[in-house]
């Protein structure tokens, strides 16, 4: 399954968590918008439960200022303490038989989008929040996670993150990535055996990511993360056959553009 992540707000930045609050602007700007933008790529397993790895892009977007008319400055970009809220979104690329041996007998996955939103608390050194996706096309279930972070600022230039994660997966989400039905393991021959899984939780892990600004505009970023299955996402025959342990890692580099659109 070939696997394209859309990074937004830089905090889940190439996890599965994909976005979180606005980015951190600074409080200099006087512009009604500053927005980020930038492109990045990512090391990661080829579907969920896999022990093969693939590479792929993914853009980077962020919006630390943003005017609404009637509204006034709705995020001024600096750094606050109190409730947040941001957009989720995630894609899946289509999983096939014949990506990997250890699907044989598997039936096809189309791609899958997921949309949905977060919220958490922040203060200027942790913050700590839940987000939740809906899934279109390729499955229709829902997936999340629970997140906590730890915010440090070694330098005026560097903003490091570290912190626990626990996945979630509901319905289809299960079914179709977890699951094995009577067909499909006739079909591997006996190797896959037939497994129904239930919704609950899927993985525990530790994501960090560092952010280093080479000046007002342009910033580096670099993300790693594991995640252990659990539950039974880690009872699937498809985790047995390929791993229960599944690594990340991304790095990119964003541009800010500061801008007024109304008068």
């Amino acid at each position: 399954m070939k696997k394209a992540v859309l990074g937004i707000a830089l905090c889940g930045f190439a996890g599965s968590a994909l976005a979180q609050e606005a980015a951190l602007e600074p409080p200099t700007s006087t512009r009604q918008f500053d927005i980020e933008v930038g492109i990045g790529g990512s090391l990661q397993s080829r579907y969920p439960g896999s022990d093969e790895y693939l590479f792929s892009p993914f853009p980077i977007f962020s919006v630390g200022r943003f005017y609404v008319p009637g509204l006034g400055q709705v995020l001024d970009g600096r750094r606050k303490n109190g409730i947040f809220f941001f957009p989720s979104l995630d894609f899946h690329g289509e999983r096939k038989a014949s990506d990997d041996k250890d699907l044989t007998g598997t039936r096809d996955v189309d791609w899958a989008f997921e949309a949905g939103l977060g919220a958490g608390y922040r203060t200027e050194h942790w913050r700590a929040f839940v987000e939740i996706r809906q899934g279109f096309n390729g499955h229709t279930g829902q997936v999340g996670q629970l997140g906590a972070d730890a915010i440090l600022y070694p330098t005026d230039k560097l903003e490091f993150n570290i912190g626990p994660r626990l996945g979630f997966g509901f319905g289809d989400y299960m079914d179709t990535y977890y699951g094995v039905t009577d067909a499909e393991s006739a079909a591997s021959g006996g190797r896959l055996r037939q497994y129904d899984p239930d919704s609950g939780f899927t993985s525990v892990g530790l994501a960090a990511r560092a952010s280093y600004s080479l000046n007002d505009k342009t910033r580096l970023h670099l993300a790693a993360g594991y995640d252990r299955l659990i539950g039974d996402a880690a009872n699937s025959p498809i985790a047995d056959v390929g791993s229960k342990d599944q690594f990340r890692i991304s790095t990119g580099i964003s541009y800010r553009f500061s801008f007024d659109l109304f008068d």
